[in-house]
């Protein structure tokens, strides 16, 4: 298996792309592989885990939850892994699989810390929420866990949106559709991201992407500006392509992006939706005296675009809960958390759509 994925990682980087992530059986070899690793394979191997399966609930997901619960619990033995670590490293996989190992640690002495650490920064719990609040009646780190959700700490130790960005404009004149961000005649590529994204434009605007791999050489992110963006279908991958292009790696999530800036004019509501979705960072404003090339600095707090040192549009942003979607990496983790008692009904529908405050008093309520 190791093999066949370095060649398969070889052939992908010949055609610019990264490797695909680990499928079920490949993850499957993995662990074999990381209980007894071949001498000067160790690096890779451990790299493969960390950054290389599908978190969640894809199947390479379960098998990966697996193998790290066995170590925590002592029950699988890896000379790279020691206890401590798989713990950390179930806190990376999201939700899904990795919950229920987690909980079950929270009674554990050693590595209860851990995992209380590792459960606080984690959403998509679902129905083991009711579980975790009832473990908090007899157990502490249950207990801060429920305080750290309330808390929306997985939120505020986030960054927040940085109050200025330099950026280097590429811009399509007119109006960009899905279609032209995300062919249909290349729709069989869609779940594979990187490949998808190759065919960006190329109906449109022939060319442009080594157009925008040669504007990346000026050292600051591209920003994709258009008189008119997104307008057409609500495809989510006319919105995964930019972001390949214009967004950053998302740590221990194989072959996506997110962040990245989008200017238009006008932007299709359903497109805007899916950037904010998605932590990209959508602002409406004149883009008329912006062309390709040109190295901008957005102020996010004074609404202002300068060039120069000279200001050529301004901007507000909104809606007012912009500032927290990107710092919370996308909209999708502030509302599509979704655990009882919540359900998404009335409680949600409480919290006021622009209370500055409104991912931790939803997390507030919903723990109460």
């Amino acid at each position: 298996m190791f093999e066949a994925y370095q060649k398969h990682v070889a052939e992908r980087a010949a055609l610019g792309l990264p490797p695909l992530p680990l499928s079920a059986a490949q993850t499957t070899a993995l662990v074999a592989l990381l209980q007894k690793p071949a001498v000067g394979t160790e690096a890779a191997l451990l790299d493969l885990l960390r950054n290389q399966v599908p978190p969640g609930v894809d199947e390479a997901s379960k098998v990966k939850a697996g193998f790290l619960a066995g170590v925590a619990q002592g029950k699988i033995a890896s000379p790279l892994l020691d206890k401590s670590a798989a713990v950390q490293l179930l806190g990376t996989m999201l939700g899904g699989y990795n919950v229920q190992p987690l909980i079950d640690l929270l009674d554990e002495a050693e590595l209860a810390p851990a995992a209380e650490a590792a459960l606080s920064g984690t959403l998509l719990v679902y129905d083991a929420f009711s579980e975790v609040v009832a473990k908090a009646k007899t157990n502490p780190h249950a207990q801060q866990v429920v305080a750290n959700w309330a808390e929306a700490t997985w939120f505020t130790s986030r960054a927040p949106m940085s109050e200025e960005l330099t950026v280097t404009v590429f811009k399509v004149a007119g109006e960009t559709n899905t279609d032209d961000l995300s062919p249909a005649s290349e729709a069989w590529s869609r779940p594979d991201i990187p490949l998808h994204a190759q065919s960006m434009l190329v109906n449109r605007l022939p060319g442009s992407l080594p157009v925008i791999e040669e504007l990346k050489k000026k050292g600051h992110p591209i920003v994709y500006v258009g008189d008119v963006v997104g307008t057409g279908s609500s495809r989510k991958s006319g919105v995964n392509s930019m972001l390949w292009h214009m967004g950053r790696d998302i740590p221990h999530v194989p072959a996506k992006r997110t962040g990245g800036v989008v200017m238009g004019s006008t932007i299709a509501p359903i497109y805007f939706n899916t950037a904010e979705d998605s932590g990209m960072l959508p602002i409406q404003c004149d883009v008329t005296s912006l062309e390709t090339g040109d190295i901008i600095t957005i102020n996010t707090r004074t609404g202002t675009i300068t060039r120069n040192g000279q200001t050529v549009t301004n901007f507000s942003l909104s809606p007012a809960t912009l500032p927290d979607e990107v710092q919370a990496g996308g909209r999708v983790r502030l509302w599509g958390c979704r655990l009882p008692p919540c359900s998404g009904s009335r409680r949600c529908r409480k919290i006021p759509a622009r209370d500055t405050h409104w991912p931790r008093r939803w997390w507030a309520r919903l723990a109460a």
